[in-house]
């Protein structure tokens, strides 16, 4: 009674009209559907160089400190994690593709945090949010998707990368066996409405990892232990670099694509939880941003990439979280998942790129929602979701949409409906193609 009573009055559970076991098994939901972040993006930012198991242990870490902030400062039934996309382009543009360290990454990461946290204070947020073209958002919703999808085929061998274009590779293999069992049963679990599909399709296709020897049990065969230690990723922070266009760039890259996320995250789960006031505007929205913030700032420092709010806790909604306490019960399953690491580390690369692929599709939904019936929209929507897997940067996709968008809208009379904020940044990034031409 007494825990009853503190949930009433910290969560205002009866106004909501949830009660706590509701909000508990809404929050283990939401943990079910997203929890396979604790497998994918440890895998993905070891690509970039990073200690897989340190990379493990930070992402619980800042995801339960945002959706502590999400429970007790904005009382709203988001879970938070390291946001898909935002690590690919981290680990395979940024570092791969660019060059740089993971350390600059983190950097640019951790900038990302404080602007966003001032950002959220002051509202400017969502005025910068509002003055990005509306197609413009979904094709690189779309295009994240496809870039994501790529990455997954890669990274399980299936596509390999060739002299002058990708190529099939590595079918008839037990990993490609592995891969496809894993896509199957992931898609035939949430066509079948089945919670935490891609968790469930991940465990599954492990156990015939381990059959066919594509992956090994640990040494001991031990599935609980302490979290391993964050020293080798964490405050690894690099400013040498803060003031060159790199940096901008990849700043800009991460700015733009978590702004849209975030927003577009937040609106469509308020949306299904019926949290939205009669302008359609979400009551204490900044609260929420700022725990997404909060989240990448102190992510970053531990030693992970940008925290965004997950749409999988639109599956929490679905079971009647209303409530902070459904933030924290989802916090509460992450910590417990912190002394599992062992057994997430038997995951084979097969299962998570599966999980990538799956995600692209769900990601790529978007496309419907695009006008392809004025050119003037359809064609920078078609060069941002065509370059972005094309040159294997999300960054790149992003800036070709934006100059094309502001390029065909001023040829075509129709200027006025571009934002100043549009035109700047297409200079910005049509000034970066044609400078290098000149030096």
């Amino acid at each position: 009674m007494a825990l009853e009573s503190f949930n009433e009055r910290r969560f205002k559970l009866r106004e909501h009209g949830t009660d706590t076991r509701t909000e508990i098994m809404a929050g283990i939901t939401t943990f079910m559907t997203m929890s396979y972040i604790l497998a994918v993006n440890p895998a993905i930012l070891s690509d970039a160089g990073m200690d897989g198991g340190a990379v493990f242990t930070a992402t619980i870490l800042a995801s339960i400190i945002a959706m502590l902030c999400m429970a007790f400062y904005a009382n709203m039934p988001f879970g938070l994690s390291a946001g898909m996309g935002l690590n690919a382009f981290f680990a395979y543009t940024v570092v791969s593709q660019m060059g740089m360290s993971w350390q600059f990454a983190l950097t640019a990461v951790f900038l990302e945090g404080l602007i966003f946290i001032i950002l959220s204070f002051t509202g400017i947020r969502e005025s910068l949010f509002n003055a990005i073209p509306l197609n413009l958002k979904k094709a690189v919703s779309v295009a994240i998707g496809l870039f994501i999808a790529l990455i997954g085929l890669i990274n399980a061998g299936i596509v390999g990368v060739g002299e002058i274009s990708l190529e099939l590779s590595n079918i008839a293999s037990a990993e490609g066996f592995v891969f496809f069992f894993a896509l199957i049963v992931m898609v035939v679990l949430t066509a079948r409405g089945v919670k935490g599909a891609l968790l469930w399709g991940i465990l599954a296709s492990t156990i015939v990892g381990l059959i066919t020897g594509v992956t090994h049990f640990p040494e001991g065969n031990t599935i609980m232990s302490l979290p391993p230690t964050i020293k080798p990723i964490a405050f690894q922070l690099d400013f040498s670099n803060i003031f060159s266009f790199e940096m901008f760039s990849v700043l800009f890259s991460f700015l733009f694509v978590d702004i849209f996320d975030t927003l577009g995250t937040l609106t469509g789960v308020a949306t299904k939880a019926k949290m939205l006031d009669k302008d359609g505007n979400l009551p204490d929205g900044s609260k929420a941003l700022l725990a997404d913030a909060v989240g990448t700032t102190l992510g970053a420092l531990l030693g992970t990439s940008t925290i965004t709010t997950f749409v999988e806790s639109s599956a929490g909604v679905a079971e009647g979280g209303r409530t902070g306490l459904t933030a924290l019960s989802t916090a509460v399953c992450f910590a417990i998942a912190a002394f599992f690491f062992p057994l997430f580390s038997i995951i084979p690369a097969q299962a998570t790129a599966a999980a990538l692929v799956v995600v692209g599709l769900f990601m790529l939904s978007t496309v419907v929602e695009i006008n392809f019936s004025d050119i003037t929209e359809a064609f920078p929507a078609f060069m941002t979701i065509l370059m972005m897997p094309a040159t294997y940067s999300i960054a790149e996709g992003i800036s070709f949409g934006m100059i094309s968008y502001a390029g065909i809208k001023l040829l075509t009379g129709r200027g006025k409906e571009v934002s100043p904020l549009v035109y700047g940044l297409a200079v910005i990034f049509l000034l970066r193609y044609i400078v290098p031409v000149f030096l």
